[in-house]
């Protein structure tokens, strides 16, 4: 185990004005916690702490980071308090192990709902003080370079929790080394298989064609000092798992992967990387669609450096990163180089990014979203993107997660212009919502008032700002829609007892439901959630109509006179449920008609053919037909599920007729039989939560005239 003159050692390289007595202080006092404590390789307890520092003295990082790292375990493992801390070690010392005690106890592998709330946690840590997660990086980072320790399955769960969480959150953080160390450790111990393949086709590559690294690496100097660039110039393999990664993306086998080796050049200064890069593309050709600037749009943690693939010896492509000394120092310890040190001063490099301001650009898109499924998936998106620049009309520059489309873009201007979002141009020209945005583009969005967002955008959005807004919107309108037609089933129920829906019975109705207002009443109502009967009987329970069992489809309406026939009308296709009146006709009985059909216009001059009619109560037969208006995908495999959906609701499609067909999406007819209006309304909503449905709609055709019968 590390003496605590060795990890002095350490330190003082980089910083010979450390505190060397904090330092023993902290080392002594931490052995003594973890006296007769060992680990599950046998090693001594304090073994741990003392490497976790040690990895943190590799970021050059201040006292009280490392002195934190000593003592990370001993308020949740051994009689230490906080107390005893704040007194020997300062309150500053303090906070930071309570906080990485706290992080510790969140238990990241649990459920959905209790991650998304662990991960609002671990960023409310992280903006108290970012050294906090630096801690946990490196206490993680340790505990997998020794997991085979560890029982297999504890083994396998560590390393899906940091697959899932640390490694992204590593790289989030611009501690790209640390985030590939943590990544093939899992990879490791996940997919032991893949990576021996992995690693055993490199050795047959080397084999085969012998170590290229040098070779390269010697071809890029010569043409650099051609240049007169003064640069370091290291080349390397890219590491097991982020090659099995590319596989998977690409869908491509180890021998058509083109870029596995990784190069890069560290410059003087932020004009020799430029002249640098004319020199690469110069000698070899540039790969069309592979050149990224973060020297003129940085990441928003920080990283500048420029990224080009080139096809090299033997036309293999390989990968280069030019940055400046500063820059390559930014980009090894991305958010972490604001507290390294140099010659025993705080490092003043000029691209170090403000921890403060960067956790508060990557929180501030997570505090509206309010469902924790949303949350997580929002959180898990920002974590794992990679991005691209694009510009407003005006020369503004807006930073997206690689993938983004224009409603990515339309949003993360304003919630205001992402609602209203009707269209938009790329570089002048009219494009589909759906474009994928590429560097450099200028986005123009089009904008129409009472445009509100669509269902389908949530498949077309990338980014958790763009998704959450969406959601919240597509709630909002929902529950606006809901209340309306909640309004009108509510007076039809309390119409049909002789009584009147007034804004105290409602009130009265919500508070015996324990709902907390009749607004939450009428959305209920409105989305079939609760049935008018339910809201009659909490106010009237004497007056509540009586469920009368099965209803027999020959008898379901009530009013007609003895022997009287009657028949749905074709135009409205009214449903049990809805408010309806008869129209009598010679030779064919009664004609049911919605109390709001267009048609019942033409009979306003013959009063005496209008008959009151209404259903009865119980439960209808899946007999009634009614026809839907649905605009779907052109996928394949759409219809299909479409189909499935409306059997799973126990509705039956009588009939198909398609309308329109586009390369993008079809518009049809379907004819289903239902049980009554609250079936249909059920049936609508299934389908409108469907992603692949944009569009749907209660079809009524008022041009149908077989009841239009001279009397």
């Amino acid at each position: 185990m590390m003496t605590s003159d060795d990890l002095i050692e350490l330190i003082l390289p980089y910083n010979p004005k450390t505190n060397e007595k904090l330092i023993r202080g902290a080392y002594d006092f931490g052995r003594a916690m973890h006296e007769g404590q060992t680990r599950h390789s046998g090693e001594p307890y304090f073994s741990h702490p003392v490497a976790v520092a040690a990895i943190l003295t590799e970021q050059q990082l201040d006292d009280a980071t490392i002195v934190t790292a000593l003592l990370h375990d001993t308020i949740e493992d051994t009689k230490a308090s906080y107390k005893d801390l704040a007194t020997r070690f300062g309150d500053e010392v303090a906070m930071l192990v309570d906080g990485v005690t706290k992080l510790t106890n969140l238990q990241l592998n649990s459920s959905e709902t209790k991650q998304a709330e662990n991960f609002r946690k671990l960023f409310m840590a992280m903006s108290k003080d970012l050294r906090v997660i630096l801690v946990k990086l490196a206490d993680r980072l340790h505990n997998m370079r020794t997991i085979k320790a560890m029982r297999p399955e504890k083994q396998h769960q560590k390393s899906r929790e940091t697959m899932d969480i640390y490694a992204p959150l590593a790289g989030r953080m611009g501690m790209q080394w640390m985030r590939e160390e943590l990544e093939d450790l899992a990879f490791r111990v996940l997919n032991p298989d893949g990576r021996a393949s992995i690693i055993r086709r490199f050795i047959n590559l080397q084999r085969e064609a012998g170590d290229v690294i040098p070779r390269i690496t010697g071809d890029m100097r010569v043409e650099l000092e051609k240049a007169g660039v003064e640069a370091e110039v290291f080349g390397r393999a890219k590491k097991p798992y982020s090659i099995w990664r590319k596989m998977q993306e690409k869908e491509q086998s180890f021998s058509r992967l083109s870029d596995i080796y990784g190069f890069r050049i560290i410059t003087g200064t932020e004009e020799d990387c430029y002249r640098a890069l004319g020199a690469i593309h110069q000698r070899w050709r540039a790969v069309p669609g592979r050149f990224k600037d973060y020297i003129s749009q940085p990441k928003s943690n920080g990283y500048r450096s420029i990224h080009t693939t080139v096809s090299g010896r033997d036309g293999k492509r390989v990968e280069v990163q030019i940055r400046t000394r500063q820059m390559h120092d930014v980009a090894e310890t991305g958010v972490a180089a604001h507290w390294s040190y140099r010659d025993g001063v705080r490092s003043q490099n000029p691209f170090a990014v403000d921890p403060a301001k960067w956790i508060a650009t990557l929180t501030e898109q997570f505090d509206a979203e309010e469902d924790h499924e949303d949350f997580l998936e929002a959180v898990k998106l920002e974590m794992y993107s990679d991005q691209v620049f694009c510009f407003t009309p005006k020369g503004e520059v807006v930073k997206l997660p690689r993938g983004a489309t224009p409603i990515d873009f339309a949003f993360a201007i304003h919630t205001r212009i992402g609602t209203a979002c009707v269209g938009a141009k790329v570089d002048g020209m009219r494009v589909p919502l759906w474009t994928r945005l590429k560097n450099g583009q200028s986005v123009t969005i089009i904008t129409a008032e009472g445009q509100m967002p669509q269902a389908t955008w949530l498949d077309i959005a990338t980014t958790g700002k763009a998704k959450a807004a969406i959601r919240r919107a597509l709630r909002e309108a929902d529950r606006a829609r809901f209340v309306k037609l909640g309004q009108e089933l509510a007076r039809s129920a309390f119409e049909h007892v002789g009584r009147k829906a007034t804004d105290k019975a409602l009130r009265t109705a919500a508070r015996n439901m324990r709902l907390d207002s009749a607004e939450d009443l009428l959305a209920r109502l409105g989305s079939a959630e609760i049935s008018g009967r339910d809201v009659v009987q909490a106010v009237y329970p004497d007056l509540a109509p009586k469920t009368s069992g099965n209803v027999d489809s020959r008898r379901a309406v009530i009013g007609l006179q003895p022997g009287q026939s009657f028949e749905r009308a074709h135009c409205c296709e009214p449903l049990p449920g809805e408010r309806i009146v008869g129209i009598t006709f010679r030779g064919k009985g009664v004609v049911v008609h919605a109390i709001d059909c267009d048609r019942l216009g033409q009979y306003e001059e013959q009063p005496e053919r209008w008959v009151d009619l209404h259903w009865h109560d119980g439960t209808h037969p899946a007999v009634y037909g009614a026809t839907l208006d649905i605009t779907i995908g052109n996928d394949a495999g759409v219809l299909g599920r479409i189909c499935t959906l409306i059997g799973e609701t126990k509705a039956n499609i009588s009939d198909l007729q398609f309308l329109d067909r586009k390369p993008d999406f079809y518009r049809l007819l379907v004819y289903v039989e239902l049980r009554d209006v609250s079936h249909l309304h059920s049936l609508m909503l299934t389908l409108e939560a469907e992603a692949d449905v944009a569009a749907v709609s209660r079809y009524r055709n008022m041009a149908r005239a077989e009841d239009a019968v001279e009397a």
